[in-house]
């Protein structure tokens, strides 16, 4: 696969700094029953990096002594994680609001049968990946048969409560594009996915995210495969709007690594940018204790315009 990093470490883009922490976005390993194309992870079924039950412990340390309201748990399939459901069931016993991260499919996945009902007995909310309604589409991306197991899996998901008005189970949908371009605009594209998944196949969610495939991993390694590599930076960076660098999620959320290791971003700790303290050269979760990292520099490159390019791109849909 190729190395994006030493294309990206040169760049321009604008320096930021760190506001209070909000969110603690957990990586809990990056093994995964899918292996996607558009995978900033580049997770998939022989990868076996996985968080101990002692990193785990400390990361609940973590949420227990800081102010960060929300735990954002991915990987891979986080799921798949032996410690997931402890984790999930200590951080709402200490009040936090928990998002999994999850792929529809895992739910179908023998083991995971009553998965479905312990993320709504938890009231966990769900953020999951259909990159599009269309089922060609989606099983052109991330593998044959998954669109149809996705279905299956919003359906399970909807008969528990997830997806109703009244928000108590929230069940938030990802769109990734196809290829190296911009997402559309969030909301008409969010109008196209309610009407079709609704008349189709009776499915109902909250929202829709519309992500930017950042170039890192497997999907920028594919993208310098092609030649598009240095087109789908031009294009990142003459669509970027500064407006967009006041709601960047970095400047609130903080990544860990499944060995507890820190970075601004899920999408730095892929390119192995780690968050440095003390002059260490990467601190971990264990070292931020009692400690603010509000005013803290965050690490940039020339990935980030993924994040501003547009309408703008984080964990939680279009900026702007």
């Amino acid at each position: 696969m190729h190395a994006t990093l030493p294309l990206l470490k040169a760049t321009d883009f604008p320096p930021i700094q760190r506001g209070r922490l909000e969110t603690l976005q957990v990586n809990l390993g990056y093994r995964c029953n899918q292996a996607c194309l558009h995978c900033h992870v580049n997770a998939g079924p022989n990868r076996t990096e996985m968080m101990s039950r002692e990193t785990v412990d400390q990361v609940l340390g973590l949420v227990r002594a800081s102010h960060a309201k929300i735990l954002d748990l991915t990987g891979g399939a986080p799921e798949l994680n032996p410690h997931f459901r402890y984790l999930v069931t200590e951080a709402r016993g200490a009040g936090v609001h928990v998002i999994d991260r999850c792929n529809l499919t895992i739910l179908m996945e023998p083991g995971h049968e009553e998965l479905a009902e312990f993320l709504a007995g938890q009231q966990v909310e769900v953020v999951a990946s259909l990159p599009c309604y269309m089922e060609d589409n989606v099983d052109a991306q991330r593998g044959d048969g998954v669109f149809g197991k996705s279905i299956e899996g919003l359906r399970r998901l909807n008969q528990l409560g997830y997806g109703k008005p009244d928000l108590r189970l929230a069940l938030s949908l990802v769109y990734n594009p196809q290829g190296p371009n911009l997402p559309p605009p969030q909301a008409s594209l969010e109008a196209d996915y309610r009407r079709h998944l609704q008349d189709r196949y009776g499915v109902a969610f909250t929202r829709l995210f519309t992500l930017a495939n950042m170039p890192i991993q497997r999907f920028g390694s594919t993208l310098i495969s092609r030649g598009q590599f240095e087109s789908y930076m031009r294009l990142l960076k003459s669509a970027h709007q500064d407006a967009n660098l006041e709601s960047v999620m970095c400047r609130n959320l903080i990544s860990v690594d499944w060995e507890g290791f820190l970075y601004d971003c899920d999408f730095n700790q892929m390119l192995g940018l780690p968050v440095r303290l003390n002059g260490s050269p990467r601190a971990h979760v264990s070292e931020l204790m009692g400690r603010d990292l509000e005013g803290h520099g965050i690490l940039v490159a020339d990935h980030c315009y993924g994040c501003t390019a547009g309408q703008g791109s984080s964990c939680g849909g279009a900026l702007a």
